[in-house]
């Protein structure tokens, strides 16, 4: 369960009156994006580590790290037999091939369809995929030779070497709704974030794949409605359109992974020997730089223990090289975390041994080598090593748990150096050889700035900054964030941040509008720029305010695992107390609290109304959980643990076993095809809150996911919202 990230368009709507030396923040600019910070996108590392490429529009422009000149025009689409539009791209390792697609169709979070083609650099040629139909997940080997892409579930190799040579395919038995190759199903692509289940060895011979055997996972039916509004009294299809997937619910059966392995030069599949556990996940699959020799990651179904097998080539054998046991669980970022030496003798892992996470070197025969980092400024992100393999790069906690700077650190763990220069969220993106990375940087004052960085921090050039943004939010009041500390009952102390009104007076009394999320190893309270219809909010008389609570990340391993078991309790007392705490301020009027929240956040939303009745006047849930046991099995049994083992747990923290208590004004809002956080969820609850004759609003988007978006659908969604707050709170 993620944050909602949502592309936003809307047509204008002015909502209240603006404080009247402002220029007034409205729903339009902001839908619009004209808040919204500028930024550099589709940056490709060359191989050379000393250029990167930028797609700009129909062209892919190579550009040097160190003085930011065009050193050259890689390929100009429009001279060739091109759509008109490119979506996206990516090149081989060795600098010889694009493969880029148009007409991206989505699937479901990550997962897409499209048309993709393969251009030759040195050739001038291109060569579309065959099938002459939408591809799924097209993805080069290392040496540009060849190409790998899924149809109907299936996984086709093309070699690149031959003019018109006709595509390998790997796997015949792919069935929808029962059979994937190469691509997860759909729990893994939303709670493990991969999009795609196979990968090329680094010397082109072999492409290994998990196969997703999905025959005994129940279904989930949506029913897609037709909205072609060309004859309103004569619609294309009278009867509404089911579309079934699998989706396996808590405690319920997952897909059967297996793993094999393919050789060009044979023709011959292999299989690895995952062990005798079946009911484990295989999140990702890494040919490390020992010849021939496959890792794979294996999690057990509570997620608490992880093994990394390798798989050699040569001998057929599969064998358990490291264990790493956790209490509850491990997180789904740590799993994805290894990153393995290129002298083939360890690898390095992200780990909570100290209570803290940190990165630690392992040989290759399980052994601990030494800790790369430790102390309680928590690791963020790995991105890797130089290519001596003297220095690890990583980003962790900055000065305070609101921000992420920029590390450097060598591999024995000695001459940890902070190379970001500025407090805030800083966030890299490396050049192949770590000897550049361009720095994304905010803070809560300033909008984004986009420098070139060498790997000693130094600053070698501006790339943009949003200086012209920066002043133009003047008009409108400007920023208006404060950060604080207070302490929850139990004497916690959390990051919290206000949003106070451009034309702030202590003296006078202000509602407040809280913020929601807290999920699980979150973070909301973050020094990064921000501004949007928070901000409309803040300039229309009410406060908006936002804590993270126990169970969100950054402070350690008890912190965050406390709430194993119990998602939402020790949350929901959390906020209570936030709302005492506000209530206390002498310029806060603690009649007038609200909340709202988005998925996870709408799931807080409807625990505070209910297990804490009264204290809030109002609530806004959008795509809510509203019982466990109705998400799915990956992130809930992450957090929850199995509900044989938990019935307590499950039952006493679900909204829906509470609904006849609630009190406030509650907005409930969700989409009828919402394929993540189920509409079960809102259409049960509401029917609860109906027999209990609680007065309630609610709205069902036709035929919208868990973003809730397309069309006016967004417009309409926040102008309907935000009116309900400012109209009740």
């Amino acid at each position: 369960m993620k944050h909602i990230i949502t592309i936003l368009f809307a047509v204008g709507l002015s909502i209240g009156t603006a404080t009247a030396q402002y220029k007034e923040i409205t729903l339009n600019e902001y839908l619009y994006g004209y808040y919204y910070p500028r930024t550099v996108r589709g940056i490709v590392s060359m191989q050379d580590g000393e250029s990167y490429t930028v797609l700009s529009g129909n062209s892919i422009i190579k550009y040097s790290y160190k003085t930011g000149e065009v050193l050259d025009t890689v390929v100009n689409f429009s001279n060739i037999d091109m759509p008109t539009m490119i979506e996206g791209y990516t090149m081989s390792d060795d600098g010889s091939k694009i493969l880029f697609y148009s007409n991206e169709s989505s699937l479901y979070r990550h997962s897409f369809f499209a048309y993709y083609k393969v251009y030759d650099i040195a050739n001038k040629r291109t060569t579309p995929l065959p099938q002459n139909r939408m591809q799924r997940m097209a993805t080069l080997s290392s040496d540009g030779s060849k190409v790998a892409y899924i149809v109907d579930n299936n996984i086709y190799v093309l070699d690149l070497t031959a003019q018109n040579s006709s595509p390998v395919q790997i796997t015949t038995d792919g069935e929808v709704n029962k059979i994937l190759n190469g691509v997860p199903d759909w729990v893994y692509e939303e709670e493990f974030g991969i999009d795609r289940a196979y990968e090329f060895s680094p010397d082109g011979k072999y492409l290994a794949y998990v196969k997703f055997d999905e025959s005994e996972v129940k279904s989930y039916t949506l029913q897609y409605y037709d909205t072609d509004f060309s004859d309103r009294y004569n619609a294309n299809d009278v009867y509404p359109y089911n579309y079934e997937y699998k989706y396996p619910k808590v405690g319920e059966a997952n897909s059967k992974v297996s793993v094999h392995i393919y050789e060009f030069s044979t023709g011959k599949t292999m299989t690895a020997d995952l062990g005798y556990e079946k009911d484990i996940y295989v999140p990702k699959l890494q040919w490390t730089t020992q010849d021939g020799v496959l890792a794979i990651s294996r999690l057990n179904r509570l997620q608490n223990r992880l093994d990394l097998l390798s798989f050699d080539v040569k001998t057929n054998n599969t064998k358990t090289f490291f264990t790493m046991q956790e209490p509850q669980y491990i997180e789904e970022d740590v799993v994805k975390s290894v990153h393995y030496l290129k002298d083939g003798k360890g690898f390095l892992i992200q780990s909570e041994q100290d209570g803290y996470r940190n990165i630690y070197r392992y040989g290759m025969d399980g052994r601990l080598i030494n800790a790369v980092t430790s102390g309680d400024k928590e690791v963020i992100e790995l991105f890797g090593c130089d290519p001596d393999e003297k220095k690890v790069y990583f980003t962790a906690v900055g000065d305070n748990t609101t921000q992420v700077a920029v590390y450097s650190v060598d591999v024995n763990g000695k001459n940890r150096r902070k190379l970001s220069t500025q407090n805030g969220t800083n966030s890299p993106q490396f050049s192949k050889n770590f000897k550049y990375y361009l720095n994304f940087f905010s803070n809560a004052q300033t909008p984004r700035i986009v420098t070139v960085c060498d790997n000693t921090g130094k600053t070698i050039r501006p790339v943009l900054d949003n200086n012209s943004l920066a002043e133009r939010l003047k008009a409108y009041g400007g920023i208006n964030k404060r950060f604080f500390e207070w302490r929850n009952k139990s004497g916690d102390r959390l990051n919290a941040y206000m949003i106070v009104p451009p034309d702030f007076d202590s003296t006078r009394k202000y509602p407040v509008l809280v913020v929601g999320y807290n999920g699980p190893n979150s973070n909301e309270v973050n020094d990064e720029f921000e501004f949007d219809w928070h901000n409309l909010l803040a300039q229309k008389g009410v406060i908006v305010a936002c804590t993270d609570t126990r169970g969100t990340g950054r402070k350690g391993e008890n912190f965050r695992k406390c709430t194993y078991g119990q998602l939402g309790n020790l949350e929901t007392q959390d906020l209570a107390d936030f709302n005492k705490y506000l209530a206390s301020q002498s310029y806060i009027d603690g009649s007038r609290i609200g909340i709202w929240g988005w998925s996870y956040g709408g799931f807080m939303t409807l625990s505070l109304l209910t297990r804490q009745p009264g204290l809030y006047k109002l609530g806004v849930a959008i795509a809510p959980v509203t019982n466990w046991e109705y998400y799915d099995n990956i992130y809930t049994e992450r957090y929850m643990g199995l509900p044989e083992h938990n019935n307590k747990g499950y039952k006493d923290n679900a909204p829906l076993k509470y609904a006849e208590n609630l009190q406030g004004k509650l907005f409930l809002a969700f989409g009828s095809t919402d394929d993540n956080v189920h509409p079960q969820n809102s259409m049960v609850f509401a029917e609860s809150l109906v027999q209990a004759d609680k007065d309630f609003e609610m709205m069902q988007f036709t035929n919208k996911n868990h973003g809730i978006y397309g069309g006016n659908t967004t417009r309409y969604l926040y102008g309907k919202f935000i009116r309900f707050i400012l109209e009740n709170l």
